[in-house]
């Protein structure tokens, strides 16, 4: 990565900077999951339809990074940052203030352009780093955004049993505030070959929907981010009417998941030129196909603590944690002269598979039925996760045979 001094727009954004914008994009996705039962009460609906601020969350991100990348494309990365954020603060007051199930699905709507930094922070690395850096790089900037969601339930949770599920909302609005300020002093302007034509962009798509390399890491992306997503839409409800579980408890157990995320970015940081993407992206699936067997062995044989359910999600992150930063770095390196609009067109792939997968955990779910469709939910990703890896390690080495 280029060098870069802090709060200097004039050189590279500091790392710090990028892993803020990602956790702003991360954090309302998961804050408020363990208030969630308590705000079904609140709005008076079903935790089925509640959980449609999550379902259409996800899909409308998906949608909004197929305009935001080619936007970033053509005017730039910095000013499009400044504007999501100005959205993301206002979108938060209004959900906070919002008496009524409607009023606050339109509020929780128009905060999916939040999407936009998770989508720009791994588009600047693109910017400013060789392919031999960027997967290292990815690595270090979602291994420091995990910190935020990871802890983000658990505050979340303690925040809801003490001031409401609201406090959740002002606590976004506080965050996007200070992001804004430091985007603004450090983020300079990375794209450097702007697009003529925000249509010429939009133009990009069907080339890009004809290329193997990139279908191969997008379903990778899919489905390795499909297992978190299954997991998401299904877990508040596992906690509360499965095990027994207040907000404030789910919300420390849903910070599991981004510990091993953690450790899987540290790993992939750390280690990926060394290790290899093609290991990186085959062995992680492994890794939540074997904890959820086991888990679903302890919940046959009757187990009844929550850990011997969430304890196994530490795999789910892990497997993120390897998977995500390899497959980011193939991708974006597909076609680095439309990095926005490739990662804008996968990322919609990504979420909307997400908000499919955790509508499915939603419907399925019931007391009777314990955890098993949420087991087989996220099982069912991660073969498919595994076969698309495969499909994609192989399509590599063949492209460098031919070279």
């Amino acid at each position: 990565m280029q060098n870069s001094n802090y709060l200097d727009r004039s050189s590279a954004p500091h790392i710090t900077t990028l892993v803020l914008i990602s956790a702003a994009g991360a954090i309302p996705i998961n804050i408020f999951l363990p208030s969630l039962p308590a705000m079904a009460n609140f709005f008076n609906v079903s935790y089925a339809k509640m959980q449609l601020s999550i379902t259409v969350y996800l899909a409308l991100t998906g949608a909004a990074q197929l305009i935001i990348g080619p936007i970033s494309d053509r005017y730039g990365r910095r000013i499009v940052m400044l504007w999501t954020l100005t959205i993301f603060i206002f979108s938060a007051v209004g959900a906070a203030l919002s008496t009524t199930f409607t009023s606050f699905m339109f509020f929780r709507c128009i905060q999916a352009t939040s999407v936009a930094g998770y989508l720009i922070s791994r588009t600047v690395v693109r910017d400013t780093s060789s392919r031999e850096t960027a997967a290292s790089l990815i690595g270090y900037v979602t291994m420091g955004m995990a910190l935020a969601p990871m802890l983000a339930p658990a505050v979340g949770g303690w925040l809801g049993d003490h001031w409401g599920w609201q406090s959740n909302f002002h606590a976004l609005a506080l965050i996007g505030i200070i992001t804004f300020v430091i985007v603004y002093f450090d983020l300079g302007e990375t794209n450097k070959h702007k697009s003529d034509s925000f249509t010429a962009q939009f133009k990009a798509y069907p080339e890009l929907l004809k290329s193997r390399r990139f279908w191969g890491y997008t379903l990778t992306l899919v489905f390795a981010s499909g297992t978190f997503y299954a997991y998401l839409g299904g877990a508040p409800f596992v906690g509360e009417s499965i095990f027994g579980l207040k907000p404030s408890e789910i919300g420390i157990y849903l910070a599991i998941t981004p510990f091993g995320y953690m450790a899987g970015n540290g790993i992939s940081g750390r280690y990926a030129h060394k290790i290899g993407m093609s290991r990186l992206l085959s062995f992680g699936p492994l890794i939540v196909i074997v904890a959820m067997f086991i888990a679903a062995l302890l919940a046959n044989a009757g187990a009844t603590h929550p850990l011997s359910f969430f304890a196994f999600t530490f795999a789910i992150g892990l497997t993120n944690g390897l998977v995500l930063p390899s497959a980011n770095a193939g991708l974006l390196d597909a076609r680095p002269d439309l990095a926005g609009s490739a990662s804008g067109l996968s990322g919609a792939l990504m979420t909307s598979g997400g908000a499919i997968l955790a509508s499915l955990c939603g419907m399925f779910l019931t007391q009777e039925s314990g955890v098993y469709p949420l087991i087989i939910c996220i099982v069912l990703s991660a073969i498919l996760c595994l076969l698309s890896a495969i499909f994609t390690i192989r399509l590599e080495s063949k492209i460098r045979q031919d070279l």
